[in-house]
């Protein structure tokens, strides 16, 4: 039976790119692991405990990461022969190019430069289905796993927040598999980071 392994994401961040591209380049090697590309709010995680959830809100409370989740949902779940490079151009829209993704777009140029149709994305992004979705995703990342941030990854109930420092490295997500369920080491993290 192949592993199966969920990796989290909100394309805000440059670590969850980095991790994210890792397991798209690992797929596209010929990985057999079964991995699942999960959502998780950034703007939803600082929420104060008692106040509205993102997801509850009017889209103009909204952090400046839900539309983009929305599109990434609405690819994966729709669309999904185009995931992969809608969720690298994501990423990119963001990373490399330095564009804000609370701008609708934004989000439609990256789904387009993927090859999609921005306006039928566009339509399932605000169909309701992915709200729901992320709303649910998050909550069972939460509620399950503890996860607080991403990426996290997780396999057979043992969840690890991951930052690899190089970006789709396949070699680094290779390491980190390796204990992934070895649930001795807690936390193991660098004051500095030599660069």
């Amino acid at each position: 039976m192949a592993r199966s392994v969920a990796v989290t994401f909100d394309y805000r961040c440059p670590f969850a790119y980095n991790g994210n591209l890792a397991v798209i380049n690992a797929i596209r090697a010929g990985s057999d692991i079964d991995f699942r590309f999960v959502p998780f709010s950034l703007d939803q995680v600082h929420v104060e405990e008692d106040a509205t959830p993102m997801w509850d809100r009017d889209p103009d409370d909204w952090g400046s990461g839900m539309r983009a989740l929305l599109y990434g949902l609405a690819v994966r779940d729709a669309f999904s022969d185009k995931f992969f490079d809608a969720h690298i151009e994501l990423f990119a829209a963001r990373h490399e190019h330095g564009k804000q993704l609370a701008e609708e777009d934004v989000l439609k140029e990256a789904v387009a430069a993927a090859g999609l149709d921005a306006d039928a994305v566009a339509e399932e992004a605000w169909s309701g289905r992915p709200l729901k979705t992320l709303a649910d995703e998050h909550t069972e990342c939460v509620d399950n796993y503890g996860v607080f941030g991403v990426p996290t990854f997780w396999e057979d109930g043992q969840a690890a927040f991951v930052r690899f420092m190089s970006r789709g490295s396949v070699p680094d997500l290779e390491r980190m598999l390796e204990f992934l369920t070895w649930s001795e080491l807690n936390e193991f993290k660098r004051p500095r980071v030599p660069r």
